[in-house]
């Protein structure tokens, strides 16, 4: 049995193909009486849907979000599960055709046949990064609640693509207006310039490319996580991992902590105005698996997507080499579009540690 499902309070449940009817989310453990902004959440599908500009797939959804449960007439919320449904509008499935007999190489059309000996052929399924909309109705509504409880802030930026990097003094001064004002969603104008001339070039050519989002939480309460198996830096990573075409996590210094002496990593503590704060954050605002007050700063590495629209080498179902040149509509570059969506599924996780805490404390 496929899992499907993320969390253990708020607690979200994916359902849907990528060329199917329909694709969305169940969330169980969202607290009664919650006001449910569906513009809101709407604002949050548009940033991820396809076709919103040329750097993107122009497979033309507008992933209009229904509710269908958990709500009384005024929109409240009854503490009850919320199924939230996004009708596939675009779907082309006969774009795949060969793809039913033949695997892509680096995609999960393989690995996906040999382990349950079917698959849903058309645009990759269950596998596609298509399902992840209702994952981002998911995290809008996480941060619904974060908002009503918390002054958390959460904000993901693309800071890397191919070896464009983005230049950010300060990621703690961004904003989303910073972020939304570039189609590639770089703050970093000459950057943002740079990326969308690559982009076209390399979609021109039928190639695809990878890159980094880094994330920033701001105003997280002390407390949030567990120490052995729960680790909130582990969730974040085991959430954010599960987003297509991901192949790294690092959190703080991360990989760049080995390079450094004791003395010069160690967050060193001081107190302003009665409260605990660190000097540095090379932690990354998480120690020994618990939040410690300071923002939390993660990085996601993003693989080239695995459908390009090259001629490559292949097997067959009937395990017989080939050549594969796919068909289909698809982003050259993931990063503009999975910003939301790091986004979402950071909220998802944070949402059900400080919701975890709030059981704890009855």
């Amino acid at each position: 049995m496929a899992e499907d499902s993320l969390g253990k309070i708020f607690r979200i449940t994916s359902f849907g193909e990528s060329h199917g009817k329909a694709i969305g989310v169940v969330v169980e453990g969202c607290p009664p009486l919650l006001d449910l902004d569906l513009n809101f959440i709407q604002s949050e599908l548009d940033r991820r849907k396809p076709g919103q500009s040329k750097f993107t797939t122009a497979r033309n959804e507008s992933d209009t979000v229904s509710v269908l449960s958990g709500l009384n007439k005024e929109g409240k919320t009854l503490g009850s599960p919320i199924t939230f449904l996004i009708h596939n509008e675009d779907a082309k499935g006969g774009d795949y055709k060969e793809m039913e007999a033949l695997f892509r190489p680096s995609h999960a059309d393989y690995v996906y046949e040999e382990k349950y000996g079917i698959r849903f052929a058309e645009g990759g399924g269950r596998s596609s990064a298509r399902i992840t909309a209702g994952w981002v109705a998911a995290g809008a509504l996480a941060k619904i609640i974060l908002k009503k409880y918390l002054d958390l802030e959460i904000l993901a930026y693309t800071k890397q693509i191919k070896d464009v990097y983005a230049k950010i003094e300060n990621p703690l001064t961004l904003s989303l207006e910073n972020v939304e004002k570039s189609p590639v969603r770089c703050p970093d104008e000459e950057a943002s310039e740079k990326m969308q001339a690559l982009i076209l070039k390399t979609k021109a050519e039928g190639d695809s490319l990878g890159g980094v989002i880094e994330c920033v939480i701001k105003n997280v309460p002390t407390g949030l996580g567990e120490p052995i198996f729960g680790k909130l830096e582990a969730d974040l990573a085991k959430a954010c991992m599960n987003i297509p075409a991901t192949k790294g996590f690092e959190i703080g210094e991360g990989f760049n902590s080995a390079h450094y002496y004791g003395s010069e990593m160690n967050d060193l503590f001081t107190l302003e105005n009665g409260k605990v704060f660190t000097k540095t954050n090379h932690s990354g605002g998480i120690q020994g698996g618990i939040s410690n007050g300071m923002p939390i700063i993660f990085r996601i590495a993003f693989k080239p997507t695995a459908t390009i629209f090259k001629e490559q080498e292949t097997v067959s179902k009937n395990k017989e080499k080939a050549l594969l040149k796919p068909r289909g509509r698809h982003d050259a570059c993931v990063l503009p579009r999975a910003v939301p969506i790091v986004e979402a599924l950071s909220a998802v996780t944070i949402c059900d540690h400080f919701l975890r805490n709030k059981t704890l404390a009855r």
